[in-house]
């Protein structure tokens, strides 16, 4: 049985009581749950079972989601500044127009990740995998992709600029038309790739 935003409350508390190790406790399972445009603000839902989960437009500012499963989660829209998604798995996300200003996405698994011009400002994205992730017209100013995995992702059109890249692997990643002015690509792998024209390594 599905959650609803009904049983939001008693799944929150009982989730943090599960975290704590308190046997009265239980793990979120919100796995396909339509919590669309949801105010989830400084939600504590770490490790919480969110796969396919609809948060379209949802509002999780500040939220804790440290470990979460976001499987093929759809959080197109979603205003995410300063949450922690440190290893999470995003895998096949949809986060397509996302605010992620300066989230936290340290070690995140975002294989296939829709970002399509995705708000990922000053986001810490150190030893994320973005293998395979669109991030076409991505507004990635600033944000740090030390030693990030980058293979085969679209960065077509990206702002790039500022962007920590030291370590990370852009092998036959595509950087048409992307703005990689002031970033920093110390120790970059760029075997394969498309880069942007009048580029000069």
């Amino acid at each position: 049985m599905e959650a609803s935003m009904h049983d939001l409350p008693e799944i929150l508390r009982l989730h943090r009581l599960w975290f704590e190790r308190d046997p009265a406790g239980r793990r979120a399972d919100l796995s396909k749950a339509d919590l669309s445009k949801a105010d989830l603000t400084d939600a504590d839902l770490p490790g919480a079972n969110l796969t396919r989960a609809n948060l379209n437009g949802a509002d999780l500012l500040g939220a804790n989601l440290v470990g979460a499963t976001l499987h093929r989660a759809d959080l197109s829209k979603a205003y995410l500044p300063g949450a922690n998604l440190s290893e999470a798995n995003l895998f096949g996300a949809y986060l397509t127009r996302a605010d992620l200003t300066r989230a936290d996405l340290t070690d995140a698994y975002l294989i296939r990740a829709n970002l399509i011009r995705a708000d990922l400002y000053g986001t810490n994205l150190t030893g994320a995998d973005l293998t395979d992730a669109d991030l076409t017209g991505a507004d990635l100013w600033i944000a740090d992709l030390t030693d990030a995995k980058l293979t085969r992702a679209d960065l077509t059109g990206a702002d790039l600029t500022g962007a920590n890249l030291a370590g990370a692997n852009l092998t036959r990643a595509d950087l048409t038309g992307a703005n990689l002015g002031g970033a920093n690509l110390y120790g970059a792998r760029l075997t394969g790739a498309t880069m942007p024209e009048g580029w000069e390594e």
